[in-house]
């Protein structure tokens, strides 16, 4: 393992987000970008001196593909400003202290989901066309419960306070070794326990964080983690949606048409009985080129797969003036990625409406 670490100063500071400030620093004779962190490193103003891990960006890679600031030299410093004792990013020079759902409200952290949907995503872009099918078709209450597979710092998402600023989303809730959520969780089956008894979600969506890693091989995929959300919403009694990644803009083979990714998930990681929501797609040669890829898996005889429009998923986020992309593509890019969201997210939808209505029926 190898960290390079930097000297720089800071020539601009310009606030990006909560919790997050974008940086421009001279390093090594170079303007560069950086990010910081200002509950973990302190306040940052221009022509501080900040130590960076620079490792990312020396070598060219995209997943972390920044320099953050690790520390400001003669910083003012943080402190512990609640009562919470778990520990997250632990056991770096960076760890930070939470408080959790299961810290301040242990009976939250028990019992069922009572069959709410649980819309599993191979990808954070997906989290907006899936919240919107959810929205448009009726759900009142949608919580987002980001996992710890790709990016840490909640902080470092665009699209969550877009989402959270467009009505899109009603409780965001940080799992497992992720942090900076409005509820915390030491895993994910406390953050979906959360999601149903704190945030009082009608339907939870879980995905990583920005910053998925993958490689070119069957396993070393950070996506397939979705896999074990589906399965987290079986064993707590819930209803598992799966969100397909589909894609005809791709270059890469392996992610055209149907992605290895969700064929993997859905054969080998996931068990039986997920709800499959399949995009319905005007272009005939792709619709055959998805249900052919599914039905040569055998997928239709493990789970239930369902056709479903994803447009008015697209259409909502268009009313409300949210911009979405998925590595550099945008809608009219590559419109069955972002439908197959929509699709998912209005399936759950149609779930959960159905058992209110049942619960309503019986008298609960």
């Amino acid at each position: 393992m190898t960290v390079r670490l930097r000297r720089g100063v800071v020539h601009s500071v310009r606030p990006e987000r909560p919790g997050v400030v974008e940086l421009s620093v001279e390093v090594e004779g170079e303007s560069r970008r950086a990010i910081a962190y200002p509950e973990l490193t302190g306040p940052v103003d221009e022509g501080d001196t900040v130590i960076l891990n620079t490792t990312a960006t020396s070598l060219g890679l995209g997943t972390g593909g920044w320099d953050f600031v690790v520390a400001v030299e003669g910083t003012r410093g943080t402190d512990v400003e609640h009562a919470g004792r778990v520990m997250k990013a632990r056991y770096t020079p960076l760890q930070t202290a939470v408080s959790t759902v299961e810290e301040a409200q242990p009976d939250a952290t028990s019992g069922t989901l009572g069959g709410m949907p649980v819309v599993a995503a191979p990808l954070h872009s997906m989290l907006a066309p899936i919240a919107a099918g959810a929205r448009v078709a009726g759900t009142e209450r949608i919580a987002y419960v980001m996992t710890d597979g790709a990016a840490l710092p909640a902080a470092l998402s665009r699209l969550v306070p877009r989402l959270r600023n467009a009505g899109l989303i009603d409780a965001f809730i940080t799992s497992g070794q992720a942090f900076g959520g409005e509820l915390e969780t030491v895993t994910i089956w406390s953050g979906l326990l959360a999601a149903r008894n704190v945030a009082e979600a009608d339907v939870a969506i879980v995905a990583d964080g920005p910053g998925n890693l993958g490689t070119e091989t069957t396993w070393g995929v950070s996506a397939l983690g979705s896999g074990n959300a589906l399965n987290a919403a079986t064993t707590l009694a819930g209803r598992p949606v799966a969100s397909l990644r589909i894609s005809f803009a791709d270059e890469r083979e392996r992610h055209r048409g149907l992605s290895h990714h969700s064929r993997t998930i859905l054969q080998r990681v996931a068990g039986p009985g997920v709800n499959v929501a399949v995009p319905a797609l005007e272009d005939d040669a792709q619709r055959d080129a998805v249900w052919n890829a599914l039905r040569d898996d055998r997928l239709e005889e493990r789970h239930q797969l369902v056709e479903v429009d994803g447009a008015p998923a697209l259409a909502e986020l268009e009313r409300r003036g949210v911009e979405i992309e998925s590595m550099g593509r945008r809608p009219s890019d590559d419109p069955a990625f972002f439908l197959a969201g929509g699709a998912a997210g209005i399936l759950a939808a149609r779930m959960a409406a159905g058992s209110k209505a049942w619960k309503e029926d019986a008298g609960g």
